[in-house]
């Protein structure tokens, strides 16, 4: 992988694992083709999400958990933008092909048709969040599970390539709209990242100069 998405990548989503990540929660899904056809529901049906966002990281070389607050956008097609406010600023824009970041006055720009890489990670990225990422089946082995309160979907991927960044996904979809609650990433060498999305709003009028690289 190329020292610059590494960079972006870990940027989102790096964190060390725990034991309780291993654990499934919840039971297998009874109705899974159910789920399924209320996700691709649900997923021609939004248009627009704006969401604060919680990311924590626990890295081994730190006493103290590193927790993140900030706000997330997105808006068909494949336009996203992850805006840190605290403890730090930092932003993240993913439009028109392109990856966007900012921290304090020094920006960067990448073109995503120019790495394979990028176009994976932009892929999977917009799927995670717009839920159909289950229609690429094909690239991953799917496990599906409920409780009461969410439906959670376990992504292995079987690409070795991306493989070298993720050995596991996992996806919590809230019963009452199907979106995405939570999503942990994690790493081939033990680490994870764990993203918790709160105040949902949904087709939202979001203008595309929210996305722009300006």
């Amino acid at each position: 992988m190329s020292g610059n998405l590494r960079l972006i990548f870990m940027m989102l989503f790096s964190i060390p694992a725990f034991s309780v990540l291993c654990q499934v929660p919840g039971t297998p899904m009874k109705d899974i083709s159910g789920f399924k056809e209320k996700l691709v529901t649900m997923s021609d049906k939004v248009n627009t999400i704006e969401s604060d966002f919680v990311q924590e990281k626990d890295l081994s070389i730190l006493a103290h958990k590193i927790v993140s607050q900030g706000r997330f956008c997105y808006k068909k097609e494949n336009n996203i933008r992850w805006e840190y406010l605290h403890p730090y600023r930092y932003l993240i824009i993913i439009s028109n092909g392109k990856i966007f970041i900012k921290e304090d006055n020094n920006q960067k720009q990448y073109d995503i048709q120019s790495n394979k890489m990028f176009q994976e990670m932009n892929k999977f990225i917009s799927g995670c969040i717009q839920g159909d990422i289950l229609k690429n089946e094909k690239d991953y082995k799917v496990g599906y599970f409920e409780d009461d309160k969410s439906y959670y979907v376990s992504l292995v991927p079987i690409s070795e390539k991306m493989r070298e960044m993720l050995n596991e996904v996992r996806i919590w979809f809230s019963r009452n709209d199907l979106t995405v609650s939570r999503i942990v990433m994690m790493e081939a060498g033990g680490d994870y990242t764990k993203i918790d999305f709160t105040g949902k709003k949904l087709n939202t009028d979001i203008p595309l100069e929210k996305f722009s690289f300006r």
